[in-house]
């Protein structure tokens, strides 16, 4: 059982940066594709990015693009999730999921191709 864990949320302002990070203690991610999701409240789980196993391929929903970067972390071994110039609709649950795959190319979109998920971290963006 992989049991993925987020940190590096909380409370942020407009326009401010924060980085989340994913990663299982003591072990690498390097056989899965992962992702991050959000929900807000009231809202359905929102697809926020992926990335392939080779760190190569990355895809980004439309609300996040040009100001999220995900990466893999290779020293940790996990990902990490760059949030810049965030906006009060960013203010959710951003969830960590994994989906162990052969393709080092992969990638997912819909949260129910992962098989892994981490229980959430809060991040909340005031005005």
């Amino acid at each position: 059982q992989v049991q993925l864990v987020e940190s590096g949320g909380g409370a942020v302002q407009v326009g401010d940066s924060l980085r989340l990070a994913c990663g299982v203690p003591g072990r690498t991610l390097s056989g899965s594709t992962m992702g991050w999701f959000r929900q807000a409240p009231g809202k359905e789980r929102e697809f926020v990015a992926a990335v392939s196993r080779s760190g190569s391929r990355t895809h980004y929903g439309d609300s996040v693009k040009g100001r999220f970067n995900i990466f893999r972390d290779n020293i940790k071994g996990g990902i990490a999730l760059q949030m810049n110039d965030v906006k009060p609709e960013d203010t959710a649950v951003y969830y960590c999921a994994a989906k162990q795959t052969f393709s080092t190319q992969q990638i997912f979109t819909a949260w129910d191709r992962y098989d892994h998920w981490g229980p959430g971290i809060q991040v909340a963006v005031s005005s």
